[in-house]
């Protein structure tokens, strides 16, 4: 475990549900800074504690290098005092690191690496990759985004090693048997274990030792993850699948055809809701018109 205490608030901060807020757009195809505003506040009024600008529900890829600024410090502006920020950077490393520096500059005190975008990642490349941004803001806490299932656990522990500053890993592995044996490699007690594929995964997670999980529906209704939250920290198992089955359809929408409407489906409920407009730029696409109206069924039999 990290023995620097400043970071402890950090893990306390992760080992929570870490909201993926989305990023709205106008009609002219620009970031909607005041739906954005009103969004982040609609979560932190709905108790949620900790927000991830720049993750891919907030279309990080899709965002030029100004936007990705622009929402950093947008959602450090709106949750002063009342939530941590966890600000996703990635791309090239001196763009990565650049990123990251931006965020502490503004405020933020963590940054989640998105997975390294390359066709050849190697096992010590992955190392070298998240030590460079890790040792480039040594006073932000970091976290590491691990989607492949090909890396090894013992190089997690080394990151951890090299880099006290990284404080968890949010584990994006469809696969319950391989999370835990890369928490148990890695170290269970050295880093925050994020279940990063949200709430649909979070259960079996939270058995093999995850204690935090991301989500993007939160952004419909907070009170739904945070009520899992709250079944989970309990060990009511029977509860938190109760929420697992409630949600479970609007998250099979996201997850059909290689979760290509993930965030098309979030936008659509909101803008079902009024909320912000249901625009997606490309590679996602705007849904059908029936499956709007599913979505918008959905939305309407939670209550909200």
């Amino acid at each position: 475990m990290s023995t620097d205490p400043g970071f402890s608030s950090l893990r306390e901060a992760l080992a929570d549900v870490v909201a993926i807020p989305v990023t709205p757009f106008t009609r002219d195809d620009t970031v909607d800074t005041v739906a954005h505003r009103a969004l982040v506040r609609r979560l932190l009024d709905g108790g949620v504690r900790t927000l991830t600008p720049n993750g891919n529900t907030g279309e990080y890829y899709a965002l030029d290098p100004d936007e990705r600024r622009a929402v950093t410090e947008l959602t450090l502006e709106e949750s002063a005092g009342r939530a941590a920020v966890l600000v996703g950077v990635g791309l090239d490393v001196p763009t990565a690191v650049a990123s990251a520096r931006h965020a502490r500059d503004a405020g933020a005190q963590m940054v989640m690496v998105h997975q390294p975008v390359h066709p050849y990642v190697s096992q010590d490349g992955w190392l070298d990759y998240h030590r460079a941004i890790a040792e480039a803001v040594p006073e932000l806490g970091v976290v590491p985004y691990v989607r492949s299932p090909h890396l090894r656990g013992e190089r997690m522990a080394r990151l951890g090693e090299l880099c006290p500053n990284v404080v968890g890993v949010k584990y994006a592995v469809p696969d319950t048997a391989q999370f835990a044996a890369f928490a148990r490699d890695a170290g269970l007690e050295r880093f925050v274990w994020i279940a990063g594929l949200a709430e649909l995964y979070a259960p079996a997670y939270f058995s093999a030792g995850a204690t935090g999980f991301t989500s993007g529906l939160v952004n419909i209704s907070p009170s739904i993850s945070l009520e899992m939250l709250a079944a989970l920290r309990a060990g009511d198992h029977a509860a938190a699948m109760k929420v697992w089955e409630r949600i479970r359809p609007l998250e099979d929408l996201r997850a059909a055809h290689g979760s290509a409407d993930n965030v098309t489906v979030v936008k659509e409920a909101l803008a079902s809701l009024g909320l912000c407009r249901r625009d997606v730029r490309p590679p996602s696409s705007p849904l059908l018109q029936k499956r709007r109206a599913e979505v918008a069924g959905l939305v309407a039999g939670w209550g909200i």
